[in-house]
C-alpha cells in the first residue's frame, strides 16, 4: 500500500496524463496543431510586438468582493472566526451560517457601473491594454458562463460583466485582457467548512457545505452551493488554522494540500476555454504559480495551447496573444509571460515581462480610503519608469467600489498620471530598454521575492540622484526620479570614453521649450535645469540625440 507522500507523488505524475486523454475536446489533433499541452513545446512563443509597446495597462480587479467595500480576500476572512473581516460580517449580514458569500453576491448589483465611461478615461491616460476580471478565487464567473451556473448572468448584478468591459475596450482601441483566478477555490474556500468555536453558536456550520436542497424557498432555490463553494471534500493540512503554505498554494508534493478532483478540474478547464473562445481576449492573467492546478493537472498547459493555436488560425499564422503567470522556472519564462505582483526586477530582463500593482487593496476597502492610504501619482510613475527600463510592462490596478464607480480619489490620482502621460509618453509607449537601466542610489531592491514578488517599497526610496533610461530610434530617453538638487543632474554613463556613451548633441526636456545647458566629458553628462523645470513634483523626462 502507498504511504501518504507516494500517493501524491503518483498523483502528481499521472493525472496530467489522465487529463489529457479524458478530458482534452472532443478532436484535437495536436499532432499537427503547431504547440501541444507541455513546456517543451510552449517554447517556441515569441511575445507579441503589441505587448512589447504597450507598456502600460489598467486592470479593474473588481468582483463581488468589493461589494463589503472591506479589503481583499473577504469571501476567505468572513469565514475566520475572529478576524477583522469575521467580524464586520457579523456585525453588517449577520452570521456566516445564515448569510454566507452566496448571499453577498446577491446583494451586489453594480448598480453604477459604466464600463464605457470607465474604459475611455483609461484611455485618455494613457493606457494601451485593458483587463478585466473574469472571477477570482470566490469562484463566480463574472460572464455568460456556460459551464458554471454561479455566473453574473444568473445572479448578482445579473450582468455579463466581461462583455460590457470587452466591448468598451474594444470601442476604445486597447487590447483586451482578462483575470482568472478561479482554480484555488478548491482550498481557498475551505474555511467555510468550519464553524466558531466559541460564542452562542458553536458547532454550528457555515454556509460551506450547503447543499441544494438547502435552498428550497430561498432566494438561491434550485441553484447548488456546492458548485459555487466546491467543499464536498476533506480539509487540507492547516486548513483549520488558516496557515496556508505557499507549497499548498503551489499544490506541491507532501505539502498536505487536498488534491483537486478531475471533475473540478475538467469544469475549471471547460470554462476557461469557454471564455477564450466566446470572449477572445488579447491576453489571459493566469494568478497561479506557472499555470492553474499545475503541476497535479496538465489543464492549464491544454488551456494555453489551445489559446496560442487558436490565435494562430485567426492571424494567418501569427500567434498575437499573451498568457501570464508567477513563480516561472528558466525553462516557463520561454513559455509565458512572467508576472510578479506587487514587484520588480533587478535588471533588463532579457524576454518582456509585467509587473502587477495596485494604488489600495486588490478589492476595494473604504479604509484605504478614509486613511488617505493610496499609492500616489508619483509613487506609481517611478514604478512605472523603473519597470519599463526593465523591459517591463506595468499592469495598474484601479479599485473599484462594490457599485461600480470610481471613487473621488482615486480619481485624482489617475487624472494626474494622465497629466504626465499627455506629456511623456513618447518615452514610454514602444520604447526599448538601454544598454543600462539606470543609475543612482535606489537601485538596490529587495532580491527576496514573497511568494509571487511582494518586494514593492522594500528598496530606497526614488530621488532626484536616480536616473532611468529608455530609447526609440535615435533618441536616448533619461528619466530623473526626482526633484534634483538646485537643478544639477549628473549622468555618469554617458561620460565620454565608455562604450555605450554617444557623443550627446542636444538635451531637451519633454514638454518645455526651455533651452538646456549642459555638458559632457570624461565623468559624465552634466545638465542644469531652469528654474521653471526645477520647480517640478514629478519625474523629469530628457530626449538626448
Amino acid at each position: 500500500m502507498m504511504d501518504r507522500r507516494s500517493a501524491i507523488k503518483f498523483l502528481g505524475a499521472t493525472i496530467p496524463v489522465l487529463f489529457l486523454s479524458k478530458f482534452s475536446s472532443a478532436t484535437p489533433d495536436w499532432a499537427k496543431a503547431p504547440f501541444n499541452p507541455n513546456w517543451q513545446s510552449l517554447e517556441r512563443y515569441n511575445v507579441p510586438d503589441w505587448f512589447r509597446d504597450a507598456k502600460f495597462g489598467i486592470w479593474a480587479h473588481w468582483g463581488p468582493q468589493c461589494q463589503p467595500e472591506y479589503g481583499d480576500w473577504y469571501a476567505q476572512g468572513m469565514y475566520k472566526e475572529g478576524s477583522d473581516q469575521y467580524n464586520y460580517h457579523l456585525e453588517k449580514y449577520g452570521h456566516p451560517s445564515v448569510f454566507g458569500f452566496k448571499d453577498v453576491i446577491h446583494t451586489w448589483k453594480a448598480e453604477k457601473w459604466d464600463p464605457e465611461q470607465l474604459v475611455k478615461f483609461y484611455q485618455k491616460i494613457g493606457a494601451q491594454y485593458f483587463m478585466a476580471m473574469a472571477n477570482h478565487h470566490d469562484n463566480l464567473d463574472l460572464y455568460d458562463s456556460t459551464h458554471h451556473a454561479w455566473n453574473s448572468t444568473r445572479v448578482g448584478p445579473k450582468k455579463d460583466i466581461i462583455k460590457g468591459w470587452r466591448d468598451a475596450a474594444k470601442r476604445q482601441g486597447l487590447r483586451f485582457g482578462v483575470s482568472v483566478h478561479a482554480a484555488h477555490a478548491w482550498t481557498w474556500y475551505e474555511p467555510a467548512q468550519l464553524s466558531d468555536k466559541k460564542g452562542g453558536k458553536v458547532g454550528v456550520a457555515y454556509d460551506g457545505k450547503a447543499t441544494i436542497k438547502d435552498g428550497f424557498g430561498k432566494w438561491w432555490d434550485g441553484m447548488d452551493p456546492q458548485e459555487l463553494y466546491v467543499q464536498e471534500h476533506a480539509l487540507s493540512q492547516n486548513a483549520v488554522s488558516g496557515k496556508q503554505t505557499l507549497e499548498q498554494w503551489d499544490w506541491k508534493e507532501g505539502s498536505g494540500v487536498n488534491i483537486p478532483s478531475q471533475k473540478y478540474s475538467h469544469n475549471f478547464r471547460e470554462r476557461t476555454v469557454d471564455l477564450i473562445d466566446k470572449y477572445h481576449p488579447d491576453l489571459v492573467y493566469f494568478d497561479d504559480t506557472a499555470l492553474p492546478l499545475w503541476p497535479v493537472s496538465s489543464v492549464g498547459l491544454d488551456i494555453t495551447s489551445h489559446y496560442y493555436n487558436k490565435s494562430q488560425k485567426e492571424n494567418n499564422g501569427v500567434l498575437d496573444v499573451v498568457v501570464t503567470g508567477k513563480l516561472l522556472d528558466a525553462q516557463q519564462r520561454k513559455c509565458l509571460v512572467w508576472d510578479i505582483e506587487r514587484g520588480h526586477s533587478q535588471k533588463i530582463e532579457p524576454i518582456p515581462w509585467q509587473t502587477c500593482t495596485c494604488i489600495g487593496s486588490w478589492h476595494y476597502d473604504k479604509r484605504i480610503y478614509d486613511r488617505d492610504q493610496y499609492k500616489s501619482a508619483l509613487t506609481v510613475l517611478q514604478k512605472l519608469v523603473d519597470v519599463v527600463s526593465k523591459n517591463g510592462n506595468l499592469l495598474l490596478s484601479i479599485p473599484l467600489r462594490g457599485d461600480g464607480s470610481l471613487d473621488d480619489k482615486a480619481y485624482k490620482i489617475v487624472s494626474e498620471i494622465g497629466d504626465w502621460m499627455a506629456v511623456n509618453q513618447e518615452a514610454i509607449i514602444g520604447t526599448r530598454p538601454w544598454h543600462t537601466f539606470g543609475e543612482g542610489p535606489a537601485q538596490q531592491f529587495s532580491t527576496q521575492f514573497d511568494g509571487p514578488g511582494n518586494n514593492e517599497g522594500k528598496g530606497i526610496a526614488f530621488s532626484g540622484k536616480d536616473v532611468r533610461f529608455t530609447t526609440k530610434g535615435p533618441a536616448l530617453y533619461a528619466f530623473i526620479m526626482g526633484s534634483p538638487d538646485q537643478g544639477k543632474v549628473k549622468i555618469s554613463s554617458l561620460a565620454n570614453g565608455l562604450k555605450q556613451a554617444k557623443r550627446i548633441n542636444s538635451v531637451t526636456v519633454l514638454g518645455s521649450n526651455e533651452e538646456i545647458v549642459f555638458d559632457q566629458d570624461q565623468t559624465g553628462l552634466s545638465v542644469l535645469l531652469p528654474k521653471s523645470i526645477q520647480k517640478q513634483d514629478s519625474i523629469i523626462v530628457m530626449e538626448l540625440t
